[in-house]
């Protein structure tokens, strides 16, 4: 069916989460929303647009009351979906809640689809893509911070930062486009210097775009942080430090990790899902055996690792190494059981940053916080508002940039200005399928099945 008959129905979903609740919402959009919702309640006055009203949810076997309800109805255009909306909040009994869907079925209207109602307000012009997706962004939210992003994003945070290099963009093959329709005319053709210097502008801007995306895509999933290290220097106790809860179990004994423990806390706003592993040394059983291969398979996905050490003995070789081995990753070397420390300290000529620690006392663990938030923090000079929170984004971005790299390389080459085009064209094609006025349906469809029912 296509999107045009398919946005002329008449659709309906329970839009708050399942189960028993205080207070349970049908949402229903489309251009006879407002008669099947007057089919479902009884309303002492008349509807009218963005006014609450108290009204009684109606049992359409009996037609007695069976709820009280507040109605409110919002008219087109004006509404989230550029539609009729009406929204009836009743107690949240799921009895009720799916009474009021099944009457409304009967009454003409269908069950709506995961993200329906916010791909009609993108449909609408109510919102572009990238404040649709924001949207579920900011439903799926686990901080504040996540939520602050989402939040900027729906204001159309990303769109205003795109903005001006498409703006830019548009001017600039404006100006070849003239200069080819009026080539008959003595129009002065663009000098290659000119749109070398435009398209690097264009370019520049992108570029500094593009780089937010390292800490987006941080903000949008989280990052997971593995603790690894040898068995009995601490890895455990600082864990459950970390966790400020006792949440792995903690022996005298080495090798008491035998699997991976995981928990989540938040780190300067963004997840983090926190990995204790199996301490790394030979295996002496094959229980051991699998615990360190995970262990080496938490340290490889990792996107945070913590090496912790023990500060009261020497360094050893194979500590060296592993620590050598993450030079270029994001991570930290913590020097446990400073409590214990007698002046064989680790040695300052480390490749990572280190901290010192007492998982025991506590002694170093605020400071080891808040070294772990500053390496997660958005990197100072970047923007706040409107970055690249998906690999979507980043491809568009990426795509536009190497189609104004292909532009440039014409220009050196003196390659006919309708050639050239054709590599700028592709490149505004990139970036409008940020906001989604080119987007194809496929992409469309893939955005709005990971939105929940009801919105």
């Amino acid at each position: 069916m296509e999107r045009e008959s398919i946005a002329q129905e008449t659709i309906v979903a329970i839009s708050t989460p399942p189960g028993r609740g205080g207070i349970g919402i049908v949402r229903l959009s489309g251009s006879h929303a407002l008669e099947i919702a007057q089919g479902l309640v009884r309303v002492g006055s008349a509807l009218e647009h963005a006014r609450a009203r108290l009204a009684e949810v109606i049992d359409p076997e009996s037609a007695l009351r069976i709820d009280e309800a507040v109605v409110t109805y919002f008219g087109r255009p004006h509404s989230y979906t550029g539609e009729d909306l009406v929204e009836i909040a009743a107690h949240g009994s799921p009895v009720v809640l799916e009474m009021l869907v099944r009457t409304a079925l009967r009454a003409g209207a269908r069950l709506a689809r995961p993200g329906e109602f916010t791909e009609r307000a993108f449909l609408a012009g109510r919102i572009d893509l990238t404040q649709a997706e924001a949207v579920r962004d900011l439903i799926e939210a686990q901080t504040l911070y996540q939520a602050r992003v989402a939040a900027e994003q729906m204001g159309g945070a990303l769109s205003r930062r795109v903005q001006p290099a498409k703006q830019k963009l548009v001017e600039l093959i404006a100006l070849l486009e003239a200069g080819i329709d009026f080539a008959e005319d003595d129009v002065e053709v663009t000098p290659d210097q000119e749109i070398v210097t435009r398209i690097d502008t264009i370019s520049n801007e992108l570029k500094i775009l593009a780089r937010s995306f390292e800490h987006g895509r941080m903000v949008h999933a989280g990052l997971r942080l593995a603790i690894v290290g040898r068995p009995n220097v601490g890895k455990s106790s600082l864990f459950n430090r970390l966790l400020e809860r006792e949440r792995a179990i903690v022996t005298a004994t080495p090798g008491t990790t035998r699997d991976l423990v995981t928990d989540r806390l938040s780190l300067a706003g963004i997840p983090v899902e926190l990995v204790d592993t199996a301490g790394l040394r030979e295996a002496k059983n094959e229980a051991e055996v699998i615990g360190i291969r995970k262990s080496r398979e938490a340290l490889a996905e990792a996107d945070v690792v913590l090496v912790v050490l023990d500060a009261s003995v020497p360094l050893r070789n194979d500590e060296r190494e592993l620590i050598a081995s993450l030079e270029g990753r994001r991570a930290l070397a913590v020097r446990n059981k400073s409590d214990l420390n007698i002046g064989t300290d680790v040695p300052p000529d480390l490749p990572i940053a280190s901290v010192a620690t007492s998982a025991l006392t506590g002694e170093g663990v605020q400071t080891l916080r808040d070294t772990l938030a500053e390496s997660v923090r958005n990197p100072a000079g970047e923007s706040e508002s409107g970055v690249l929170t998906s690999l979507r984004h980043f491809e568009a971005v990426s795509g536009a940039l190497a189609s104004l790299g292909a532009a440039s390389h014409a220009v050196g080459q003196k390659i006919p200005h309708e050639m050239l085009l054709l590599d700028l064209y592709a490149a505004l094609r990139q970036l409008d399928s940020l906001t989604g006025e080119t987007t194809a349906d496929d992409i469309l469809n893939r955005i709005f099945s990971s939105f929940c029912i009801g919105k």
